[in-house]
């Protein structure tokens, strides 16, 4: 089997508390970004690892079409995301459980144009295992979780001990703002893009809250996010990877990718779950940008 992409990464069995409204989701970078790159008429699989009693998760990934390669443990990865502001981005993070870290042997016999690595929390891969996918081609790079850390129940923003030789392995990169400013110690969206290139990535995705931003080739790429509302800001930064990645494997060079991304992120922003609009609704939304 060849497939364009690979995705691997935690499902997150979890929960949004925003103000005095709480429910329960399905999350995680395979998720929101496995939906996009089906839709954008790619080949996609997904490694996953999580509780058999939890496959109910796994639905929408068939729906789509996407090629599913469950590691079934004792519990599934979830977290509590608690906005005290409806109107707000700003969170704090609770641990809910942890379905264990990816090993080399969880990877299936199959091969692809591009390995999609999606992290939820710490320790959910290691050097070993980034190593491994690496050798088996380009490697793109969600580190998320990598810097997101267990304090009591609370998950926290932090350092990444194995960024200095993790990062060489990866070609493309994505960050949002604080992530980036975390690893690199800059506030300054640019300084900090490059200094993320000079740690090895050939492409860096830098997402905010306004919009998205990519250092690719030597330049930079700019587009915004226009939403008409933010009920679907869960999945933001996974979706808008996604649909960079799906676009430049389409060919697309990476000014065309950035704004196809910003638009499509867009949309996602105004409806909660994976981006489930047109094409076409995407391209229209371009022509206004």
């Amino acid at each position: 089997m060849k497939l364009d992409v690979l995705c691997i990464g935690h499902l997150d069995k979890g929960r949004i508390v925003r103000g005095a409204e709480a429910y329960d989701f399905i999350g995680g970078a395979v998720y929101f970004g496995g939906v996009v790159l089906a839709r954008l008429g790619l080949k996609v699989g997904v490694v996953t690892r999580l509780s058999h009693g939890d496959s109910w998760m796994l639905a929408d990934l068939y729906r789509e079409g996407i090629g599913v390669f469950p590691v079934y443990t004792s519990e599934s990865t979830g977290i509590e995301n608690v906005h005290p502001d409806p109107n707000s981005d700003r969170r704090t993070c609770y641990f809910l459980g942890f379905a264990g870290t990816f090993r080399p042997e969880d990877l299936p016999e199959v091969g692809a144009r591009l390995y999609y690595v999606g992290t939820v929390m710490a320790d959910e891969v290691d050097l070993r295992f980034l190593r491994a996918v690496a050798d088996r081609g380009p490697l793109a790079l969600d580190p998320q979780g990598c810097l997101r850390h267990r304090v009591g129940r609370a998950l926290v923003t932090g350092a990444w001990a194995g960024a200095k030789e993790a990062l060489p392995l990866v070609r493309y990169l994505k960050v949002d703002d604080r992530e980036a400013e975390a690893l690199t110690g800059e506030g300054d969206l640019r300084r900090a893009a490059k200094a993320l290139a000079g740690m090895g990535p050939e492409e860096i995705v830098l997402t905010h809250h306004a919009g998205v931003l990519v250092l690719a080739e030597g330049k930079f790429h700019e587009a915004p996010f226009r939403p008409r509302s933010l009920a679907g800001r869960t999945g933001r930064g996974d979706t808008c990877f996604s649909a960079y990645l799906g676009r430049r494997l389409l060919g697309d060079p990476p000014a065309e990718a950035t704004r196809f991304a910003a638009a499509l992120t867009t949309l996602k922003l105004e409806c909660p779950g994976p981006f489930r609009r047109s094409l076409e609704e995407v391209e229209a939304l371009l022509r206004e940008f």
